[in-house]
């Protein structure tokens, strides 16, 4: 394969700023986002009627013949890696994966492999069209190792653009089915009373709180007063087992930040059933479950969270796109356990 020549036409009004000109007439089918663009400035394969530019700021007038050399994507310095994935939806620019509980999403310090990008890079071989001049799966949200269910990911520079924008804006459907401690209940004095946290009609709980990092362990998020960054969980009972003392929630996102489900029903009081870093063992009245529902509830590994939902619009062809995941066999299992066992 060989490089790619994009060549276009500086259209009427231009913005005063090259890479911002760029951004507005680059055709399309180009497949080049802006940050691309600025990276391509840098590395001098942009010229300006036969002359190269690299300084962003440059200015252009209408009618000037821009040509960029897009070289052949290269390959990622993260190997594929032949594991199963349960595939909801793929075409040439994205593809829609149903992730297991115990999945890392992408290589870190403490999981360099067996992730779902190996997995993807591996499913996908030569139909990832590069990501910032890269051959590898776009990465524009995530989903805990621990929690299992829907995320989409960009196999092309535009569809990564294009869906980075949506969930930017807020304007991406996510809704996730969980279990917790307690019942949110908007006659409870105590959440009436906690800062951040309304309800609205139909019985909806909505928590807004920054979050950020723990002072004192950098791997968990706080709620934080001031500072942080703007998040905001609606949460809604389906059901509550053991006399009030459990409940099935929907829970929807606003703003996507780092454990926000998790963090946000910590803050509440009803932690999540299973999480071992927000939540902890809580200890029920011995009339609320059977003792076998109690033990399927200690055996239980994980936080009990599903990514159940996922709506969006293309980022090529526009049509709004929704799709929705079961319970997985272990959550499934531990609410029939709680249904059956209840005190």
């Amino acid at each position: 394969m060989s490089d790619t020549l994009v060549e276009f036409v500086i259209a009427a009004d231009p913005p005063p700023r090259l890479d911002k000109a760029l951004a507005r007439d680059v055709p399309e089918s180009a497949s080049l986002s802006r940050s691309r663009l600025v990276r391509l400035l840098a590395d001098g394969a942009v010229a300006v009627n036969g002359a190269v530019v690299r300084a962003p700021k440059a200015r252009v007038a209408e009618g000037d013949a821009v040509a960029i050399t897009v070289p052949v994507a290269e390959d990622s310095h993260i190997l594929p890696e032949a594991i199963a994935l349960d595939v909801v939806f793929e075409d040439a620019d994205l593809i829609v994966i149903n992730k297991p509980a115990g999945m890392v999403v992408h290589p870190a310090p403490g999981s360099p492999s067996g992730t779902l990008v190996n997995a993807l890079l591996h499913h996908c071989g030569d139909a990832l069209s590069g990501v910032g001049g890269k051959k590898r799966p776009g990465i524009v949200h995530r989903i805990d190792k621990e929690t299992s269910g829907l995320l989409v990911v960009a196999k092309s520079d535009r569809a990564h653009h294009g869906l980075a924008a949506q969930f930017e804006k807020h304007h991406v459907e996510r809704l996730y089915r969980a279990l917790c401690y307690g019942v949110p209940d908007a006659g409870d004095p105590r959440l009436r009373g906690m800062r951040g946290v309304s309800f609205e009609s139909g019985g909806i709980m909505k928590i807004t709180a920054n979050l950020a990092r723990h002072p004192a362990d950098r791997q968990r998020q706080a709620v934080v007063q001031s500072g942080g960054r703007h998040a905001v969980t609606r949460a809604k009972v389906r059901r509550a087992f053991g006399g009030g003392a459990l409940a099935e929630l929907d829970c929807w996102l606003e703003t996507g930040r780092t454990h926000q489900i998790r963090v946000h029903m910590a803050y509440a009081g009803h932690s999540l059933l299973g999480d071992p870093v927000y939540g902890g063992r809580r200890v029920l009245a011995k009339t609320a479950l059977t003792p076998e529902a109690a033990e399927t509830l200690r055996a239980f590994p994980r936080q009990a969270l599903h990514a159940a939902t996922l709506g969006f619009a293309h980022p090529v062809s526009g049509e709004m796109l929704r799709f929705e995941a079961p319970l997985p066999a272990d959550m499934a299992g531990l609410i029939a356990a709680l249904e059956a066992g209840a005190g």
